[in-house]
């Protein structure tokens, strides 16, 4: 699923757009012990807590696509009897309402879900009339010709309120609060099947994980039957280490530079496309040769490609060369730098020592005191 695909189905979890039909909650303890259960039609609920449910949806489905938000494929192995992409068919299909179904899915997360304090398994069932587009991209309500079907469910912290001083009215006094266990916005969710090119995919899935580096890859597994792709911080943390492997002691300012801005210059080209920009093997390889390793280096970069991420493996560019900043750090001394601005940084060496060399304008300041940047005169000798 792509940044607009998602959008829009966000927009299913909002007063005028609710395609939620039924709800069901389990409350899970410390323990793995199911505290309390419901089963009811969403319209019935209080208006209130109808906007509870849909603010907790809505961030479900928050973050950035390839750290936050994860589109799965199912292995076709799931999809025959007793797989994991079959059970999910069949208790979409229920709308929910065989106890036998939801009890098994209930267990199946309790048992695989790596979280040791109290929960709540939030599961709805949704359908969305979707309407037809013209050309101009313009939405069309009576021109539908498919009903998107997909139930989708949050794991959310229950946690107690913070403690504090409260108001009484009645004694005219403030006292101390009670806490209570109140849901947390979702920790991790998913959605199935996945919503692609506007239409049903069943063979996909949308996964969310609040913490990007603590994705649950296992549960992920027992669950969906799915394999979770390679997490931001692990592919910042491989590309860095092949690269530096690769360079040895050829490591230079101003390759890492280049590869800093090729990356960059690649990502502003797409950055309108729906899907974030993502580098095989062969295309990482092609970004360093235009920033100046030659060939030997090149063919021992794809050698460790293929060894720590595998050769099929993708890197998302906004995971390897993060836009935000440029840093040239030593041991004693860090500089942040405008991405857009690495040219202002080099090296020079001096009576046989190295040192980093900054152009610098009209504007310096130092410990927030501005001072004026004249260039001086050598002194004659």
């Amino acid at each position: 699923m792509n940044k607009s695909e998602i959008s829009e189905v966000k927009k299913h979890f909002t007063e005028k757009g609710c395609a939620v039909s039924r709800i069901c909650t389990c409350y899970v303890g410390g323990e793995k012990n199911k505290i309390s259960q419901t089963n009811q039609s969403f319209g019935t609920l209080p208006e209130a807590e109808e906007g509870r449910y849909l603010q907790l949806f809505k961030k479900g489905l928050s973050g950035t696509l390839g750290k936050n938000l994860f589109t799965l494929d199912f292995p076709l192995e799931s999809e025959f009897q007793d797989g994991a992409q079959k059970f999910l068919l069949d208790l979409r299909d229920s709308h929910l309402q065989d106890e036998e179904l939801l009890e098994k899915f209930y267990d199946k997360i309790i048992e695989s879900y790596p979280y040791t304090q109290n929960y709540l398994i939030l599961l709805a069932d949704c359908n969305y009339d979707i309407p037809g587009r013209g050309s101009d991209e313009l939405e069309m309500e009576d021109a539908s010709d498919e009903v998107y079907h997909y139930i989708y469910c949050c794991l959310c912290p229950v946690v107690l309120s913070k403690p504090g001083l409260t108001y009484a009215p009645a004694e005219n006094l403030f006292m101390d609060r009670i806490c209570d266990w109140v849901v947390d916005a979702p920790a991790h969710a998913f959605l199935f099947p996945a919503f692609t090119a506007r239409s049903t995919d069943l063979h996909s899935c949308l996964y969310f994980s609040k913490n990007s580096e603590n994705v649950f890859e296992d549960f992920v597994f027992d669950l969906l039957g799915c394999t979770m792709p390679i997490t931001a911080g692990v592919q910042k943390e491989a590309f860095h280490t092949m690269l530096q492997e690769t360079l040895g002691e050829d490591g230079r300012l101003e390759i890492v530079k280049n590869i800093h801005d090729t990356l960059c210059d690649m990502m502003e080209e797409h950055k309108d496309d729906p899907v974030p920009l993502s580098l095989d093997k062969h295309e990482v390889v092609n970004v360093l040769a235009k920033s100046g390793l030659e060939q030997p280096k090149l063919d021992s970069f794809g050698n460790r490609f293929d060894e720590t991420v595998g050769s099929q493996a993708k890197l998302l560019a906004s995971n390897i060369a993060p836009s935000r900043n440029f840093e040239v750090k030593t041991p004693d001394v860090v500089i942040k730098v405008n991405p857009e601005r690495s040219d202002l940084v080099e090296t020079t060496s001096i009576d046989g020592r190295i040192y980093l060399l900054i152009e610098v304008n009209d504007q310096i300041e130092v410990n927030g005191i501005r001072l004026t940047a004249e260039a001086e005169e050598p002194e004659q000798a």
